[in-house]
């Protein structure tokens, strides 16, 4: 059964939320709610063994960190985003690294497993991840964020620490690069093959 405080809380925004926060901790638990699964999905593409531990620590430091939040600089989902980010380097530290995402360490399963499975893995993987591999981590981050996380690109320069502005530049050029790499390489719409494959 709904409380007042809990209709309360589903009618403010998610900034209004964290602001709340600051003096009264409860205001807090919408924001969990409303952003745990997509959070969750974020680690669980990369670091599978390690998701569910991840995702508290996530939430724990974004509660640690809520006071420093600055609306000036994106919004609070592009802000959360950039906290699991940081909680997932802090995980994969020291361990070798893959094309800028965590390389499995030892008795966990390969990250890019799961981003097999929604592509074309026999004809458009192996490819993909020369793409990839070739981009600037920045660009790389973006994509990711954008394609597989479905945040906006707005919210992609938030997580990743860019201006807007330059954070669509590069997404615009890390989306030609797979145009142009995946097109001659397969002789296909680019863009159909990544939808196809779950990564829009």
């Amino acid at each position: 059964m709904k409380t007042d405080t809990d209709t309360e809380a589903e009618s403010e925004t998610d900034e209004e939320l964290l602001t709340r926060s600051v003096s009264d901790p409860v205001a807090f638990e919408p924001l969990v709610a409303r952003h745990s699964t997509a959070l969750h999905g974020f680690l669980l593409r990369r670091a599978p063994g390690a998701a569910d531990d991840l995702l508290s620590e996530t939430w724990l430091q974004a509660f640690r960190g809520r006071a420093g939040f600055d609306p000036g600089r994106g919004t609070v989902r592009g802000w959360l985003f950039g906290v699991a980010r940081v909680v997932v380097a802090g995980h994969w530290r020291g361990a070798p690294r893959d094309l800028g995402i965590p390389s499995p360490s030892e008795g966990s399963t390969d990250p890019w497993g799961a981003v097999d499975q929604r592509l074309d893995a026999a004809a458009v993987a192996p490819l993909m991840r020369r793409v990839l591999a070739g981009m600037p981590e920045v660009e790389r981050q973006l994509l990711l964020l954008v394609v597989w996380d479905q945040l906006t690109p707005a919210e992609a320069a938030t997580a990743v620490g860019v201006p807007p502005g330059t954070a669509r530049s590069r997404l615009h050029r890390a989306r030609k690069r797979l145009r142009e790499a995946l097109g001659a390489g397969q002789g296909t719409d680019t863009e159909a093959e990544l939808t196809a494959g779950d990564l829009t």
